[in-house]
């Protein structure tokens, strides 16, 4: 899910915006878990209220909170992008049976409990948009605690190709809540073979 960013300060806001601004760096950091909890209530109202929501139309007053793991710093980890310079096009199958054209970005490379491990970062073959990647992955919890056609990642780009690579973000396709979206499959490539027990789970009665 995309969140909007703040405006830059900009110059010239004179001495009373300096002060609140030194008044707001002065503040503590919110803490990482405060910070989880405040992206899933915000998820959840998309899902309730948004015309954009997935849920269809007529359910969603009565749409329960989305499933977590519990939060775990330890999958919150620096990934590095390898980038692939002129990666035709890779035919990524979807959950209506279509294909869906994606050009692969890189491999991002990172650590998680000891192993190395790496994740093919894409964006839409068609698409110019290079602000956003997305990186579809599968694991040993699908078909039993997660969507069986895996889960959702989506980074911002960078300059410096390093990565904040947080897999307590991860979250389901909309196909999950609304059978006509079409959804694409993690490839081969983005299939780990470690269960990753944070992040977006089914609710307990898909369990």
């Amino acid at each position: 899910m995309r969140f909007k960013g703040f405006k830059g300060f900009g110059f010239g806001f004179g001495f009373a915006g300096l002060v609140l601004l030194m008044a707001a760096c002065s503040k503590p950091p919110v803490p990482y878990p405060e910070q989880i909890a405040a992206w899933h209530a915000e998820k959840d109202l998309f899902m309730r209220e948004s015309p954009d929501s997935p849920v269809p139309a007529e359910k969603r007053a009565t749409f329960a909170p989305l499933a977590y793991f519990g939060v775990d710093p330890a999958y919150r980890v620096p990934a590095v992008l390898q980038p692939v310079q002129g990666s035709p096009a890779v035919e990524m199958p979807t959950s209506t049976g279509q294909r869906r054209q994606m050009r692969r970005v890189g491999s991002l490379s990172f650590t998680l409990q000891g192993q190395q491990l790496s994740l093919g970062a894409f964006v839409e073959a068609a698409e110019n948009d290079m602000r956003r990647l997305f990186v579809p992955f599968g694991d040993l919890t699908n078909g039993l605690e997660t969507y069986q056609g895996g889960r959702y990642l989506e980074l911002d780009r960078t300059a410096s190709n390093v990565y904040d690579l947080d897999f307590n973000r991860a979250y389901h396709p909309f196909c999950l809540f609304n059978p006509s979206y079409d959804c694409p499959y993690p490839p081969p490539e983005n299939r780990l073979k470690v269960p990753i027990r944070v992040g977006e789970r089914l609710p307990a009665k898909l369990r």
